[in-house]
């Protein structure tokens, strides 16, 4: 048994009187145009959207956002512009010096610009299913992340999106909300601290 099972363990075993999760009754706020709310979010967080209109090239309009970038990793047989797949790694450390990466999320919350995103689990891997990647790392030492999620997807809070992942099987997720930022140092803000400098949606 594992030192995090004994912990739990102990802790199970000295556990007095338990009490069910309370019901959550919150109004939580609601938008009227969830993705006019969410394009203006992650606006204010640093990021952009892009609405994709018909006869539009999911190629193109990353080529036109990021025409400088060399090394384009993508696991989606759709981005012909990528130049490898991050998926064949075996060693996370090979993502270094990634330019861009290219993924797809699983929704969008309005309030706050977030993107829900996630790491496939091992089962989810033999299944082939692509729009979750192998490696966290990609989310994070890319230079510029490109995020694809259906624009119907979206929805309104916080509330509804962990709503949304409860039935969920996966090894690591989180909410992207606008390229890496910090002001922690005399008040001024620096993008790209710890993470990618530009962040991108493309609502399909």
């Amino acid at each position: 048994m594992s030192s995090k099972n004994d912990i739990l363990s102990a802790i199970r075993r000295h556990t007095g009187k338990r009490y069910d999760m309370p019901e959550l009754t919150l109004d939580a706020i609601t938008y009227e145009d969830k993705i006019l709310q969410f394009t203006d979010s992650l606006k204010a967080a640093g990021g952009q959207v892009v609405l994709m209109q018909p006869g539009d090239d999911i190629n193109d309009i990353i080529r036109h956002h990021f025409p400088d970038a060399i090394r384009i990793a993508s696991n989606l047989s759709s981005i012909t512009c990528a130049t490898f797949n991050p998926d064949d790694l075996d060693d996370p450390r090979e993502l270094d010096n990634t330019d861009l990466a290219i993924v797809e999320g699983h929704f969008g919350v309005a309030e706050n610009g977030a993107v829900w995103i996630t790491v496939c689990c091992r089962m989810a891997r033999v299944a082939r299913i692509t729009r979750q990647v192998k490696h966290k790392a990609l989310y994070f030492i890319s230079n510029s992340l490109v995020m694809l999620i259906d624009r119907n997807s979206i929805v309104n809070n916080m509330h509804e999106a962990y709503k949304r992942t409860e039935n969920m099987t996966y090894d690591f997720g989180a909410f992207i909300s606008g390229p890496s930022k910090t002001a922690d140092i005399e008040q001024a803000l620096v993008l790209g601290a710890h993470g990618p400098v530009k962040v991108l949606v493309v609502l399909k």
